[in-house]
Formats: C-alpha cells, sequence, structure tokens
C-alpha cells in the first residue's frame, strides 16, 4: 500500500525502481533463444510443465552478468522474494537453492512493476477458497486475516464465499498439474504481498515511500508561500566554482604535507608500524615542550593554534599579558555549550550570560550593541547555538 504523505519533497523516490531492471533479467532468462530451457518436472507423483531448477537459474545468472557465486545466489534470492519466480517444493520458503529444487516464472500479470494493489476482496477470496479447500485448516495468521476481513467487508462477504467456490469448483476440473501449479504460484503471490508475521516484507522500506509530487493536486497558498521561501533561499545562497574549490584542496595538502606524519614519516619512530610510544608521549595533549612540527603547524592558521590543546595553552598566557584572557575564557564555553551534555544547555548559557555578558560582570567581554542585542534576545529561548554570533565576534577579535 502507498503511503501519502503532503510534504513531498527532496524525499521523493519512485517506488521500487529497480525492479525495472529485474524485469529486464527476467525477460531475457524466458527468452527462446537467450534464457533457460524449461521442461517437465516430476514434483511428487505429478509432472510439472514449463519447471526449471535453482541451479540453472544460478549458472544462467553467473554466465549473463559475470559476477560471483555468492552475488549471484543473492540476486536469485531477490527473484525469489519479489515474486518473479516462485517455488514448487516448499512454497513457504522464498529462497533461491543452487540444486535441483523446483522453480517456476511468475505470470508478468503478477509481478510487481505492474504496481497492482494487493486488494483486501481478492485476500479475502483466497482465503475463503483456502479454508473451504483445507475444511478450515488455515495457518494462524490467516485465521486472524480471515476473522478480520470478514467483519471490514461483511457488506459483501456473500459475494466473496461464491467467487471462492466458484474458483474452487473451476479448479478441481483443471489437469492435477495445472491445480498444483496454480496453487504454489498464488501462494507466492500472497507471501510477498501479504507477508505473514516474523517475515520481511521485501516490497516496504518504510516511511519514505510517498507517492509521486507530479500527479495532479490542489496547491494550496501555504504551498506556493513555502516554495518562494525555499527558491528565495537557494538565490541568496554563495556559490564557489569548482576550480576554485579543488585550488583550495591542492593548497591546503601542499601546505599540510611536510606535517602530515603518515605521508612524511614521524620521529621519534612511526608507532603505526611499531611497538614504540614515544611519539604519542611527545605529542600528549598538554606536553611540557612541544615538538617542531606541532609548532609548525600553529603557524599555518589560527584555526590550528586554538584548536590545539598545548598552542590553547600558550595563547592564553600571551592574551593574560594582553589584559585580555577572559575572550579565550568565552569562546572555551561556547565549545562547551555547543558539544555538551544537552540537559545542561539551559544552565550553561545563563552562567555564561552571568560571567561574561551581564552589565559589570566579571569576565565582561567587549562585544559591538548589535551582536549583544541579538545575543541577548536568543537567551529568552537558550539552545545550543544561540551564542554563536558573540563566539564569532570574539574568535575574530583574537585572531586580529
Amino acid at each position: 500500500m502507498t503511503v501519502t504523505r503532503l510534504d513531498q519533497g527532496q524525499r521523493y523516490r519512485p517506488r521500487m525502481a529497480f525492479l525495472k531492471k529485474i524485469e529486464a533479467l527476467m525477460m531475457e532468462m524466458q527468452s527462446p533463444d537467450t534464457g533457460i530451457k524449461t521442461q517437465a518436472q516430476p514434483v511428487m507423483v505429478t509432472s510439472i510443465p514449463h519447471a526449471v531448477t535453482g541451479n540453472d537459474i544460478m549458472q544462467w545468472i553467473l554466465q549473463r552478468l559475470q559476477i560471483t557465486a555468492e552475488e549471484a545466489l543473492h540476486l536469485g534470492d531477490l527473484f525469489v522474494k519479489y515474486g518473479y519466480i516462485y517455488p514448487l517444493q516448499e512454497p513457504k520458503n522464498l529462497t533461491l537453492r543452487a540444486d535441483g529444487s523446483l522453480y517456476r516464472f511468475q505470470t508478468p500479470y503478477f509481478w510487481p512493476v505492474q504496481g497492482w494493489a494487493a486488494d483486501d476482496t481478492d485476500y479475502a477470496i483466497y482465503l475463503a477458497k483456502k479454508n473451504i479447500k483445507r475444511k478450515g485448516i488455515l495457518e494462524e495468521y490467516e485465521k486472524e486475516h480471515y476473522n478480520m476481513l470478514n467483519q471490514k467487508i461483511n457488506y459483501k462477504w456473500d459475494f466473496v464465499i461464491m467467487q471462492a467456490k466458484e474458483q474452487y469448483k473451476a479448479g478441481k476440473e483443471r489437469k492435477k498439474e495445472d491445480r498444483y501449479a496454480l496453487d504454489c504460484q498464488e501462494r507466492a503471490y500472497w507471501l510477498v504481498n501479504r507477508t505473514p508475521p516474523g517475515m520481511l516484507s521485501a516490497l516496504e522500506y518504510g516511511m519514505d515511500r510517498v507517492t509521486d509530487p507530479n500527479e495532479n493536486k490542489k496547491n494550496t497558498m501555504e504551498f506556493y508561500r513555502r516554495e518562494i521561501m525555499y527558491y528565495q533561499q537557494a538565490i541568496l545562497k554563495t556559490r564557489v566554482k569548482s576550480s576554485v574549490s579543488l585550488g583550495g584542496v591542492v593548497k591546503y595538502s601542499e601546505q599540510f604535507l611536510s606535517n602530515d606524519p603518515i605521508l612524511s614519516g614521524c620521529l621519534p619512530s612511526n608507532p603505526w608500524i611499531s611497538d614504540d610510544p614515544d611519539f604519542w608521549d611527545l605529542n600528549a595533549k598538554l606536553v611540557e615542550v612541544p615538538t617542531r612540527m606541532r609548532v609548525e603547524r600553529w603557524a599555518f592558521n589560527f584555526s590550528e593554534l586554538i584548536r590545539d590543546p598545548k598552542g590553547r595553552q600558550n595563547f592564553q598566557i600571551f592574551l593574560k599579558k594582553e589584559f585580555s584572557g577572559e575572550n579565550l575564557g568565552f569562546w572555551e564555553a561556547c565549545e562547551d555549550l555547543k558539544y555538551g551534555d544537552q540537559s545542561k544547555v539551559k544552565e550553561k548559557a545563563e552562567e555564561i550570560y552571568k560571567l561574561f555578558l551581564a552589565p559589570g560582570a566579571r569576565r565582561w567581554i567587549n562585544i559591538d550593541g548589535k551582536t549583544m542585542g541579538i545575543t541577548v534576545k536568543g537567551l529568552e529561548h537558550p539552545h545550543r547555538y544561540v551564542l554563536d554570533a558573540a563566539q564569532t565576534h570574539i574568535y575574530m577579535l583574537m585572531k586580529k
């Protein structure tokens, strides 16, 4: 069944689009020239016409697609699970066995790609016919469905019983081998389209399965308002040429090449290929004397310096000499708010405001009035990123 959702946009995915590819393979597989040769095969005391073995299907897939045996077996399983091939000897087992197990090709009318809905009335007729044939002996889940459908479509239950009796009568007039094959075909169809409890439905992939957004429907003013807002934001979004982006990647790679311990080697030894832990000891977070390679990275850009705990510690000493140590303290508090415990966001935001932003605060920071207004207004409903404007302002001050 198709789930309809109002916000049909970027999440739309065509329903089982890959089934078209499976359908093309099935057409080749049944071709008189390039396909699998079918023949009458004995099942118990009956000879079933147009049957193939699981091994024949497996070998055809291997020769046609040139893939591994494991991949071929998985693809064959998909053929059976989606109802393109159905088993004759174990109708409830929708898997491909690469041996002498017998299978038949499902009639194209019942292929999933046709998009026929598994109607309640058809399912009720199938269960009623099965109930008549087996004299009331059904699976537990089938009994539940039978009773549920009896209540749901009770107004036409007489029609359901009449159809079931007519189909059962017509089936008895067929040859034994045809009757057996059709029973397996019908059971496989309903196993795919009305999956029993505990069995994974191959045709279902969650709530993202929605109807076609190109279908004709009446759009409201709210729909057009959201469309206009989306395109306005898309137009204002800055874009960078691919050549500029690639140039930036090349520049970054060349700059960091000599300081990459994996690509350029590391001293005193490489811990990735030896058991010597000296490299980790020399590059600990707050080691007393940092290595030359580590200090050189600080000179690349301000982000490298402030991201390194040792570099940040040395930078804090410099800021204290400039009487602006509170700037780094505020930046660190904002990082803790942004990446800390969600349950403490409101509490931390209030503490930061009292310590750094409130009039007469003990570690008051200097930010412009516009940024302060944005920050104070945002603190009425605090969240992780409520201090982003003030943090960016302080970051740029420290960088300069």
